[in-house]
């Protein structure tokens, strides 16, 4: 259930989620390339997640050293040729790579813009360029914080599904003082054309009457933005500062990094 708070509370700590552990054929020496799932590969080539991937080649665009592949197919990186839509399919780096942006105001998170509008692609370091990247969840142009850019199409799955738990936490001034017996509303939710909107939890106090602190364990377009619309406040600023547990920290804005282990281990907790 939703959760009403007038003041700044500690958060509650999720259930961890399970881990998947994945062993190499007895016999292979470290560093050897073994036999994956073809969507195994898809994904982690950062082509689409799994699930994508096994419709993708229930439609037949996926060949596998120029035969048409199978569900439920093998293939060895480096050794087998891939193709989807007939462009070739390569892991350079079986290594997932998870980015850390604490995205400025301005961009879009999207790989090209036809109106020539500045990307958030722009601001990766030069040594990923090479990467399939895409953003895991995204934060619209006027929107700044936290945004994580990947490769690796069964962790952005995870992140942003509902059903894994993870919160995403932010910071929001409002045009007007914002009239806390209208919370519980929020929490309730609210349909918007063909989504329903919802707050986890919203946080305000009477010393800052315009800003808000908002927690959500869904992710519908401009979700804050529309919601908040719709009882009359519009959005000032935006600010994602936590996702899981995972917080923003002494990191200017338009810096960009890869997380560390200990990082990713935080943001699924």
């Amino acid at each position: 259930m939703p959760e009403t708070h007038h003041r700044t509370a500690r958060d509650p700590g999720g259930q961890k989620p399970k881990r998947s552990t994945i062993t190499a054929p007895a016999g292979a020496t470290p560093g050897e390339a073994v036999p994956m799932r073809l969507q195994k590969y898809l994904s982690q080539a950062g082509v689409c997640s799994r699930r994508t991937a096994e419709e993708l080649i229930l439609n037949g665009v996926v060949r596998v050293n120029g035969v048409a592949a199978e569900l439920g197919q093998s293939v060895v990186a480096g050794k087998d040729e891939v193709r989807v839509n007939g462009d070739l399919v390569t892991i350079r780096d079986t290594k997932r790579v998870v980015l850390l942006l604490n995205k400025p105001r301005g961009f879009l998170c999207t790989n090209s813009d036809p109106g020539m509008g500045r990307t958030v692609f722009e601001l990766v370091p030069p040594e990923y360029a090479g990467r399939k990247l895409f953003c895991v969840g995204r934060l619209d142009k006027d929107s700044e914080g936290m945004l994580l850019i990947t490769d690796d199409g069964d962790f952005a799955n995870r992140v942003i599904h509902p059903s894994s738990g993870i919160l995403k936490r932010y910071r929001v001034t409002v045009n007007r003082p914002f009239d806390p017996t209208l919370i519980p509303r929020l929490l309730k939710g609210a349909r918007d054309g063909e989504d329903f909107l919802r707050f986890h939890r919203v946080i305000w106090d009477k010393l800052t009457p315009v800003s808000l602190e908002i927690h959500l364990q869904q992710g519908r377009k401009r979700e804050i933005r529309r919601l908040l619309e719709i009882f009359g406040f519009y959005v000032k600023t935006l600010f994602r500062f936590q996702i899981g547990g995972l917080v923003l920290r002494k990191m200017p804005l338009g810096d960009c990094r890869k997380l560390t282990q200990k990082e990713l281990a935080l943001l699924l907790a």
